[in-house]
């Protein structure tokens, strides 16, 4: 079962993951992992498997995220993720999470990352 974390984001609740739970579940190939970082950060590290939309074009490109998988995701530090969350709400997304943390906590962890 996913460890769920209780994260507060302009007064909605969104449920966030632990990295340790994304990776186990990415491994099984159980999710989507998005990074919603800006090219230049995606560019200097990433985690592989994962697809790269930023949060700046998320609206515009909800239609072409795949649907037979929950989606999740990160970001830096799990703020901008967060954002992701409340934006995907918002038009109806109620199965996406995040990756609480982010990269950080992803590299804290001793996950790997692609460069």
């Amino acid at each position: 079962m996913l460890g769920l974390i209780r994260s507060m984001l302009g007064g909605a609740h969104v449920d966030a993951l632990t990295p340790a739970d994304v990776h186990e579940s990415l491994s099984r190939g159980a999710l989507h992992l998005v990074d919603v970082r800006e090219a230049g950060e995606w560019q200097q590290m990433r985690i592989a498997g994962a697809v790269h939309v930023p949060l700046s074009r998320l609206a515009q490109q909800l239609d072409r995220l795949p649907a037979d998988k929950p989606i999740v995701f990160y970001c830096l530090s799990g703020r901008r993720s967060a954002s992701a969350i409340s934006l995907c709400r918002r038009f109806g997304m109620m199965h996406a999470r995040h990756m609480g943390g982010g990269l950080s906590e992803w590299r804290a962890a001793g996950l790997p990352v692609q460069t």
